[in-house]
């Protein structure tokens, strides 16, 4: 590698962090954003880097467009996809300082919690491409209208749409670690107690409860509403796997997008229950109580994750 090659890695790797949220927030993947920022580099290693003016922005609008194909590539495979989707999270241990991977600081902005990128995943590629480049990032509506192979009006109008969908959806703001745990502890506690209406009494009436197992691992099937429907499948759970939310049961706390949640190491069933799959359940808080499970149990999308077993 040459020295010129060695300055324009130096600068391609100051922007990695930056670029890596761009891929996230669009794609919702690990995989992909890593996927989306090689072939950005390979990109830039062949460009004629004396005309770009604004690297910064260049590399921006090139990894838009890279996940703007996988995500067209990918509408077709969730279509096959078995039952909820959720994005793959991003876990990180909790109370260890972070760490120069840049997923540290993705992590921190509220728009890549769980609870966001349900939403944004919920958009047409178009809309999720121009809301997310445009109104996060600031990419002007000329290139996002010429990746989109669209006019800037419609262009305009698919941020628009993704921008109502999402204030729209209105998910809960970020609140602090302390209180979030406050509020799970007491969720736990209350499942603990075996008593339906116990756990009714932590959850938000309108609490909701996703799981992605895409057919390989054990959650729940459909979408879920309601705190009493939510307790009674909770409380169903516990008479089939048992106590699972204990440390003999391998369960921690750990860090989810940002946010606290618990690291399932899975059992291998005893005492009459059934075996439990790993997991990573992660929890939004809305007024002091539980608003949202997601559980992740896609073995696929928990590979980058650190169990102990």
């Amino acid at each position: 590698m040459t020295s010129t090659d060695d300055g324009l890695a130096e600068q391609f790797t100051e922007h990695r962090g930056h670029l890596l949220g761009v891929a996230y927030r669009i794609t919702g993947s690990l995989a992909d954003s890593e996927d989306a920022l090689q072939e950005a580099w390979f990109r830039l290693s062949t460009a004629n880097v004396s005309e770009l003016r604004d690297l910064r922005g260049w590399l921006t609008t090139v990894v838009g467009r890279i996940c703007l194909d996988r995500l067209r590539s990918a509408a077709v495979r969730r279509e096959r996809y078995v039952g909820q989707w959720l994005p793959e999270p991003v876990v990180r241990p909790l109370g260890v300082p972070a760490q120069s991977d840049p997923l540290d600081v993705v992590v921190q902005n509220d728009g890549v919690r769980m609870a966001a990128l349900v939403v944004l995943h919920e958009l047409t590629p178009e809309q999720r491409v121009a809301f997310v480049l445009h109104d996060v990032f600031g990419v002007p509506f000329a290139e996002i209208a010429d990746m989109l192979s669209c006019s800037v009006a419609a262009a305009r109008q698919h941020a628009s749409r993704g921008r109502k969908a999402v204030a729209q959806a209105d998910p809960p703001p970020r609140v602090d670690l302390s209180e979030q745990q406050r509020v799970l502890e007491s969720f736990l506690a209350a499942i603990a107690t075996g008593d339906p209406a116990a756990v009714v009494q932590v959850l938000h009436p309108d609490a909701v409860l996703v799981g992605d197992s895409n057919g390989k691992a054990r959650t729940a099937a459909q979408r879920m509403v309601g705190a009493d429907k939510i307790s009674r499948f909770i409380m169903g759970l516990m008479r089939m796997y048992g106590p699972m939310a204990t440390a003999e049961a391998g369960m921690r706390f750990v860090l989810v997008n940002g946010d606290l949640g618990l690291l399932f190491e899975g059992t291998d069933g005893s005492d009459g229950f059934r075996p439990v799959d790993r997991r990573v359940t992660t929890f939004v808080v809305r007024d002091g109580k539980v608003a949202a499970v997601y559980d992740v149990v896609n073995p696929d999308k928990l590979t980058k994750v650190e169990f102990q077993s």
